[in-house]
């Protein structure tokens, strides 16, 4: 009797992966060493898929894109040393675009070493700063709760990065410790006070506005904010990362803050004279600077608003959003005196300068023609990964979103290198809808390699790089200060025969009808698909300031 009542014994890294298991984990993406053998060999006699990439910084965009997607945190393994540090773009990508993430890095033993200081780096205090939680694993005992731990502080509002350390003799270690079961805790509502007073402000209002953030993104709030505009009828713009919470096909939606300002969404910006914020936190980049000098300012987030001078909130609506949006749909009573008839203004003015350039024929192609290319071939449902560039700005503002988590970009570390890696994890998590990647000639190279990993993976992927040899976003930028060209061009490879080195297919584009015939082909085809087209850029300063403002002062 007393032999049956001892549990047990299992490795350390067979537990760490049990309580992955038990904590819902899929996939786990990563580049393996040996000082991590043991584990990944416990992932292989697991239920998660282990899936090998060319490089650290992709595996943690992969498992970042995953995170976004699902709620769920996701997992990217390293080894120590250059495998660790090679982690942190994207754990940066991930803690500051509020992706849940756990980063598994290998150590060397901890209780008896005989390589020295090879290799040695302090990895858990690199991490601290750009992680909600980093630590090392003392024992195989504590296992359980330090990766239960990680995993509720990684998925809690707001969402981020979390970093465990798992020395090669920590993870050989036996135990008998089991892993721990819980309950999924439920975010508390809204206060009925804070809700009373919103609302108040929001009635007592003349031109009542609301921006859709990346904090909405995250969650299923959909519903519920359809209802409070169904029965408000105020007009809603998004910011980048709040794309496709709601249909843009609304008439109710004005536009995306795309640029810094002078643009159309921020004319309905400052007419507006209360404006609710639904998930927005400063991380993302200001869509426009609200302060109690210029609005009422109605904060409604998981979590309190982070005061800069960019974002001043005159009353917060502090917990579950969207059970805060439903109250906010009881308590709110629509007034006969909002007026909204500019923001349509705004909204025809927008709509109606999109329609010339969606038909310019020109060749290279104008940034305008390859969105409206795009928002053609692409169904309601596809998903658009984007790289960082110029090229995010316009698909950004012109591109309409109709689904939530169909515009894949990064206004928040805004790295360049993440689009193709966060493609193959969209296709992976859902292999049915249509997965384009848009990149530049300068973020594409940066994970390149990832190519062999799509290939490897047998998933159905097209690939649009703009080409302009040169990073576009800064040449403007540079024009703009009115400073020479200088520092920003570069040579490419031969796309098309890159492509098929790595067993994908490549297409150059010779003129502007080919993109959306070329994009529709590859979208409906099997395999991995490059499309090499040439884009120009260089009336960037004039479509996007002296012509904008033009048509700005005519509404």
């Amino acid at each position: 009797m007393q032999n049956e009542a001892v549990k047990a014994k299992i490795p350390a890294a067979d537990l760490l992966v049990k309580c992955l298991e038990n904590e819902g984990v899929k996939y786990m993406f990563g580049l393996p060493g040996e000082e991590n053998l043991a584990l990944l060999d416990a992932v292989r006699r697991s239920s998660i898929r282990f899936i090998t990439t060319r490089h650290e910084q992709a595996s943690v965009f992969m498992a970042a894109t995953m995170g976004r997607l699902t709620g769920k945190a996701c997992v990217a393994l390293s080894t120590l040393g250059p495998g660790a540090t090679n982690l942190v773009t994207g754990v940066a990508y991930a803690q500051l675009g509020g992706m849940p993430l756990l980063v598994i890095t290998g150590q060397k033993p901890v209780r008896r070493s005989k390589q020295g200081k090879f290799q040695i780096i302090d990895t858990v205090r690199m991490m601290e700063p750009i992680t909600k939680y980093s630590a090392t694993i003392p024992s195989a005992e504590r296992v359980p709760s330090m990766v239960l731990e990680s995993i509720r502080l990684a998925e809690g509002e707001r969402p981020g990065a979390v970093h465990l350390e798992f020395p090669e003799d920590i993870a050989a270690e036996m135990t008998s410790a089991s892993v721990i079961k819980t309950e999924k805790v439920r975010r508390p509502g809204p206060d009925p006070k804070a809700i009373e007073n919103a609302a108040r402000a929001i009635e007592r209002a003349k031109h009542p506005l609301i921006i859709i953030a990346a904090g909405a993104n995250r969650k299923l709030v959909r519903k519920q904010l359809k209802n409070f505009l169904d029965k408000t009828k105020i007009p809603f713009i998004t910011t980048q990362m709040g794309k496709g919470v709601e249909d843009e096909s609304s008439p109710l939606y004005i536009g995306t803050t795309a640029l810094s300002a002078n643009d159309y969404a921020h004319r309905a910006i400052e007419h507006a004279d209360l404006v609710i914020t639904v998930g927005h936190d400063i991380t993302e980049k200001p869509p426009s600077i609200l302060t109690p000098e210029k609005h009422v300012v109605v904060h409604v987030n998981f979590s309190p608003a982070d005061i800069d001078t960019v974002y001043v909130p005159t009353h917060e609506v502090v917990g579950d959003v969207s059970h805060a949006l439903w109250m906010l749909s009881e308590t709110v009573r629509p007034q006969a005196s909002w007026n909204f008839d500019y923001f349509f203004r705004v909204k025809n003015a927008f709509e109606k300068s999109l329609h010339t350039p969606a038909l310019d024929a020109r060749f290279p192609l104008r940034p305008a023609r390859v969105v409206a290319d795009i928002r053609a071939a692409l169904p309601h449902d596809g998903i658009v990964s984007l790289d960082n560039g110029m090229y995010k700005i316009w698909i950004a503002r012109n591109y309409m979103a109709h689904e939530q988590g169909s515009v894949l970009l990064d206004n928040a570390l805004a790295t360049m290198g993440a689009g193709l890696p966060a493609g193959i994890a969209a296709k992976l998590l859902y292999p049915a809808k249509k997965v384009l990647v848009v990149a530049g000639d300068g973020g594409i190279m940066m994970n390149i390699s990832e190519l062999e990993t799509a290939q490897r993976l047998g998933i159905d992927l097209v690939v649009l790089i703009l080409n302009d040899s040169g990073f576009g976003m800064i040449r403007w930028k540079q024009e703009d200060m009115q400073l020479p060209d200088f520092g920003l061009s570069f040579g490419n490879p031969d796309f098309v025969k890159l492509a098929e080195s790595f067993g994908a297919k490549g297409y150059r584009l010779k003129s502007t009808d080919e993109l959306r015939a070329t994009l529709k082909q590859t979208l409906d085809s099997k395999g991995v698909h490059i499309i090499d087209c040439p884009i120009d850029y260089s009336e960037n300063g004039e479509a996007l300031g002296a012509a904008l403002r033009k048509e700005l002062e005519a509404i």
